[in-house]
């Protein structure tokens, strides 16, 4: 595996794909029905997660001269790469089915929706374990908030996808979630919070990795990537869709244009997917690797 911006695609993608199922699945629960905004979850989640691995098997340095060889890591149990092609394969296999039940008989079976929530979790989470797995050499991979950053990251994108299209396509079940206020303006603080832990915990390492550590937090917060750090990821990733969903909310119920609250929304859903991506680029190029002397 080369870590490098290709691979946040991937990252990206993943996780965008297991938030957006986890959204279709919790339409089971709208006050309407939401017939349409779950077929959008399921079609974007299948796409992202399906993409998203197409692009780690042809990583342009390591999987497109032979890419068959990234198969043939199932057989090889004790590697976090090879349970991450078996949690992305059963998901892909759930997604598809689900999807393939609901545009027929226009229902999923709770069993199977119940198993894909637990596969979304775990492709969520695996984005960082991947990465976590290779903390020893890189000291901004952090094995304990990694994994929680990512799931969180994923729900915001997935949710932001989900929303965006719905809105265009289904304008009129994009409010029949009323929880996914609260989840706009819950999220980004949450992702904020776990950020500065992840920082806090980089900065506070000791011994032999503690340069590289140090040069990682210093490289997003004041070095070479501090600027689409604060304004790629901080700013419009995270700062502006949390504005938006607050003026979102107190402008509702009063005068204003039909499409105004519609446009305003679908901008804050794009920023949540360019900050989301941005987190994931950010955390691979900034990561600097423990050099023993």
């Amino acid at each position: 595996m080369v870590w490098d911006g290709f691979v946040a695609c991937y990252l990206f993608l993943a996780g965008l794909g297991a938030g957006a199922f986890v959204l279709g699945v919790l339409t089971n629960g709208a006050k309407k029905p939401a017939g349409r905004m779950k077929k959008i979850a399921f079609v974007i989640a299948l796409v992202a997660v399906a993409v998203g691995t197409l692009v780690l098997v042809f990583d342009a340095k390591a999987g497109l001269g032979n890419p068959m060889r990234f198969f043939l890591l199932v057989m090889n149990l004790s590697s976090v790469m090879s349970w991450g092609v078996i949690i992305l394969s059963a998901f892909l296999i759930v997604v598809f089915v689900d999807l393939v039940l609901l545009l027929v008989r226009k229902k999923t079976p709770k069993a199977l929706d119940a198993v894909g929530l637990v596969l979304s979790v775990c492709v969520a989470a695996y984005t960082g374990v991947l990465l976590g797995d290779a903390g020893v050499a890189f000291p901004l991979w952090n094995m304990a908030v990694l994994p929680i950053l990512f799931v969180v990251s994923a729900a915001s994108t997935g949710f932001a996808a989900v929303l965006a299209v719905t809105r265009l396509a289904a304008p009129d079940e994009a409010a029949s979630l009323p929880f996914l206020a609260k989840t706009g303006l819950v999220l980004p603080v949450l992702e904020l919070v776990l950020v500065a832990v992840l920082l806090a915990v980089t900065a506070s390492v000791q011994g032999s990795a503690a340069e590289a550590a140090a040069g990682s937090v210093g490289a997003l917060v004041s070095g070479g990537y501090a600027v689409p750090f604060w304004v790629g990821f901080i700013g419009i990733g995270l700062v502006l869709p949390f504005c938006l969903e607050l003026a979102g909310r107190r402008k509702a119920g009063a005068d204003e244009a039909a499409g105004s609250g519609t446009t305003r929304a679908v901008v804050g859903e794009l920023a949540v997917l360019v900050g989301g991506f941005m987190l994931r680029y950010l955390v691979i190029m900034a990561a600097l690797p423990v050099v023993i002397a």
